[in-house]
């Protein structure tokens, strides 16, 4: 549903006046909810000047590091399709390396300990050469793998060249046949091509301009080189929300969102976590992912809602995101601009509320109400097709869904029963005798003698 015009004049004047400030050579933006692009604006020229050409939604500019989202989308299908475990040596698949014993999934949420940067010139500067040569520079690792988390660009490189060998075909022909084609994104490539915007870094001190370099970074390239357009990349964001089209189940978006390590800066608050390829962040209880980029000349922000995914709402809803693009090296703009325009969007134009109706089944209806886990009650409740019990995210608060088709297994979806079983115990005449909690029993009254209680309960009873 396209948003009113007046937040659209809104938005159009935060992302200017934005640009103005930040003095930075040109901008696009754009906002996704449900799934579709429903404002874009573009502000500045390809190359800075005030004769150049006016960049729009259709512009290409250098996404930079969110090109690693792409590269663990594709090793993730790996996964799913069974040709490889995360928990799996990179020596297994890549031998002849120093990052033998790393793992995939150390690698994926960096966390393996490899060093950030090549060993030989700025890559980002200089045109990059292949696998082999990048091994032979002495490519290693800084910490023990597993320890902490530490951003590194080349562990992406590792990964782009693992797709390589699984898929025996360059990475980038594995991202555009697998990824970027059936999400339409016609317009996001490994090099600049049709309308692109020039790189350009910006004086400190005064209103120039100087043009940054554009090259192939060979082994280097899955860590940052894709190009791509606001109208391309929101239908990365919108597959990042939740609409998948069967590139990626919906598990594996979930298991990719999950905090994996957290991004420990010396003073501030643990805010934001690493998890399979994405970053995310938990500000004030309202989580988000997305990734941020930055190459010679570009930067570039993706970063979506995740509340669609959380807490009680409909299934199948799409998180509202946000992607912004400059032709900058440097700006300390682009992070306050994104948030204000997403910010913007929400608080003007709220989401829809799909109204309540009676939608459940008296099936099951019997696991409903109050129980007691010794001399505490917890109250469950049906929410949709989960069983919920006390406030996921409050204390032992979790969801569970069935297990198969059966109302007397389930397991846990949220917090400390994440994936622990919980069991239905029935009488002889089938009524509910009281629950199996990972081997915590509930009863209908507090320490219940007839529902065999591990230890025994004391045979004087309360007193």
């Amino acid at each position: 549903m396209p948003i009113s015009t007046s937040t659209s004049a809104r938005l159009d004047h935060i992302l200017a006046a934005g640009q103005r400030k930040h003095r930075m050579p040109s901008v696009a933006a754009g906002l996704v909810r449900g799934g579709e692009l429903v404002w874009s604006g573009a502000v500045g020229t390809v190359d800075g000047r005030a004769d150049g050409v006016a960049v729009d939604a259709d512009t290409q500019f250098r996404m930079g590091s969110i090109t690693k989202t792409f590269v663990a989308v594709a090793v993730m299908r790996l996964r799913d399709a069974g040709r490889l475990e995360l928990s799996d040596r990179f020596g297994a698949h890549v031998p002849g390396s120093a990052l033998d014993d790393v793992t995939i999934e150390q690698l994926l949420t960096h966390a393996g300990g490899v060093q950030a940067e090549s060993s030989s010139d700025w890559w980002e500067r200089t045109p990059g050469d292949d696998w082999d040569a990048l091994v032979a520079s002495g490519v290693g690792a800084r910490f023990r793998s597993g320890r902490r988390f530490h951003y590194s660009n080349t562990g992406y490189a590792a990964l782009g060249r693992l797709v390589e060998v699984v898929r025996e075909r360059p990475w980038f022909e594995v991202v555009r046949d697998e990824l970027l084609e059936p999400l339409g994104m016609t317009r996001t490539t490994l090099r600049p091509s049709g309308a692109a915007a020039q790189g350009l870094a910006v004086h400190p001190f005064a209103d120039v301009l100087l043009a940054e370099p554009e090259h192939d970074a060979g082994a280097m390239a899955p860590a940052g080189q894709l190009w791509t357009t606001v109208n391309d990349l929101a239908k990365w964001t919108a597959l990042l929300g939740g609409r998948t089209d069967g590139v990626l189940s919906a598990e594996t978006l979930a298991e990719m969102v999950e905090p994996h390590h957290v991004v420990d800066e010396p003073g501030q608050p643990w805010l934001g976590a690493h998890g399979l390829g994405w970053q995310v962040w938990n500000e004030a209880g309202a989580r988000s992912a997305g990734h941020g980029g930055s190459m010679p000349g570009f930067l570039a922000i993706l970063r979506v809602h995740l509340d669609a995914e959380t807490g009680d709402g409909p299934a199948g809803e799409v998180g509202d995101g946000v992607v912004l693009f400059s032709n900058t090296t440097a700006s300390a703009g682009l992070r306050p601009l994104h948030t204000e325009l997403l910010r913007t969007m929400r608080e003007l134009e709220a989401p829809e509320v799909t109204p309540w109706v009676a939608s459940g089944s008296s099936d099951g209806l019997e696991l409903a109400g109050l129980w007691h886990w010794g001399p505490a009650a917890e109250t469950a409740r049906f929410v949709g097709e989960h069983l919920v019990f006390g406030t996921p995210g409050t204390g032992r608060g979790s969801r569970f869904r069935r297990v198969g088709e059966s109302w007397d297994e389930w397991v846990g979806l949220d917090g400390y029963y994440t994936g622990e079983p919980l069991r239905v115990l029935r009488r002889e005449d089938g009524s509910v005798s009281h629950l199996d909690l990972a081997t915590f029993r509930f009863t209908r009254t507090p320490y219940d003698p007839e529902a065999n209680v591990p230890g025994g309960v004391d045979d004087d009873g309360w007193h």
